[in-house]
């Protein structure tokens, strides 16, 4: 029987000091022009950092449709606050962190002002729905081909529709974790969180996320199919 267990598990390479030091001068220089308007510095951000951002806020999201409107917005404060950026942390972790903070704000947006549906899908609204749409057709999944789209979509579908479920607080530490291969540490600082909490919500996340998998799946169904978290 082949094996159809689902793993997340991220082996990231140590690439070593010199390409850590390779790394930090690169993100020193684009800082520098981004400070100074350089405009194919801004181009060179968004390239590296727009389909990350856009996975996170995704997942974060009760409503991914949101997603673009909030990874424009993201993009928006990081322009804004370049001049602000200490350098204490890497330049992903502020990305990261302006990220998270802008997908809570929205969720807490929402919760406070239920908008009413509309039926205006084909016509673009005012406020930049049209560039939001534009954005979602930019980040759609790159280099996959349909046959390779349909043999895992019922699974990934099953695991983001759980996902979605589990607490925000724990749904971040979790996303960050599993989705982007985040250490704890740059957990810690995206977050602002304790290394303890950091473990703490990655493991009350992963048994919020079993039980709940284990509740959609029939067990006669997928024998031996059990999502392995990594640690």
């Amino acid at each position: 029987m082949a094996d159809t267990t689902v793993r997340f598990e991220f082996d990231l390479p140590d690439t070593g000091r010199a390409s850590r030091d390779a790394s930090r001068e690169h993100e020193t220089a684009l800082v520098v022009e981004l400070r100074s308007g350089v405009e194919s510095a801004y181009e060179r951000l968004i390239a590296q950092f727009e389909q990350p951002v856009f996975n996170i806020v995704s997942r974060l999201m009760d409503d991914p449709a949101d997603a673009a409107d909030v990874v424009q917005e993201v993009f928006l404060k990081v322009f804004r606050n370049i001049a602000f950026f200490r350098q204490d942390a890497s330049l992903k972790t502020w990305i990261f962190r302006i990220s998270v903070n802008e997908a809570r704000n929205h969720r807490r947006w929402f919760s406070r002002h239920r908008r009413r549906e509309v039926g205006l899908e084909s016509e673009p609204a005012n406020g930049g729905t049209e560039n939001s749409r534009a954005l979602e057709d930019r980040l759609a999944d790159p280099g996959r081909s349909p046959y390779e789209a349909m043999l895992d979509r019922e699974t990934r579908e099953l695991i983001e529709d759980a996902l979605s479920t589990v607490n925000p607080t724990f749904r971040e530490t979790l996303i960050l974790r599993e989705m982007e291969g985040l250490s704890y540490e740059e957990i810690g600082d995206i977050l602002n969180i304790s290394l303890g909490t950091v473990k703490s919500r990655i493991l009350r996340g992963r048994d919020a996320l079993r039980k709940n998998l284990a509740e959609r799946l029939e067990p006669n169904t997928a024998p031996g199919w059990y999502p392995q978290l990594a640690d």
